[in-house]
């Protein structure tokens, strides 16, 4: 298939991708068509068929990375033995990672309902795998003692939920710098799991 004049791989793809993130973000996957993704790329509609089969492909994609780009990144921390220690660094790197993707989160969550029921199952495998990393720290706190948590299953969830949560107000710039947010956090979050 000719490529669409003025395109290139390696400049087109990513930017298709930066383009439909944003678009989904602001107005809703359902809101968005290809062609719209097209305009705002700068290249006929039929060329983003060059990059994605679908308009549900490039969702799932941008989920997924999303998703991988988080599995590589916190897989890549280094691994303290006692459990305070690796929930401690568990809340700073969720809060600064999530912070420099407020888009990518708000549809990680915002549009899973609209992925297809196997693209789906990926993507909540994936959200389950996070969550049990956090859930493994907090139950290795528990068998210590050093934690007391009556279920940590809704601990896990709560903690994300309201780690997560900082990517809607926190703004660059503010009241407070990103390091006394994450320090702040990790009060929160030391409080909830200690007696």
């Amino acid at each position: 298939m000719a490529r669409t004049q003025g395109s290139h791989a390696e400049i087109t793809g990513p930017k298709i991708r930066t383009e439909a993130l944003r678009l989904f973000a602001e107005s809703g996957y359902a809101a968005v068509s290809m062609r719209e993704i097209a305009r705002a790329v700068g290249v006929q509609a039929g060329a983003l068929y060059n990059y994605t089969p679908d308009k549900q492909a490039l969702l799932f994609s941008l989920l997924k990375g999303h998703m991988d780009d988080l599995a590589e990144a916190l897989s890549a921390l280094p691994r303290a033995a006692a459990p305070m220690e690796r929930l401690q660094t568990f809340v700073h790197f969720h809060i600064a990672f999530h912070l420099e993707r407020p888009q990518a989160v708000f549809i990680a969550y915002m549009e899973l309902r609209n992925l297809t029921p196997e693209n789906f199952a990926v993507i909540e495998a994936q959200r389950r795998d996070y969550e049990t990393g956090l859930e493994e720290i907090l139950r290795a706190g528990m068998a210590t003692g050093a934690f007391s948590v009556p279920d940590s299953k809704l601990a896990t969830l709560a903690i994300i939920a309201m780690l997560t949560g900082v990517t809607t107000w926190y703004r660059p710039g503010g009241r407070l710098p990103l390091k006394a947010v994450q320090d702040r956090y990790w009060d929160l979050t030391r409080q909830m799991v200690t007696a």
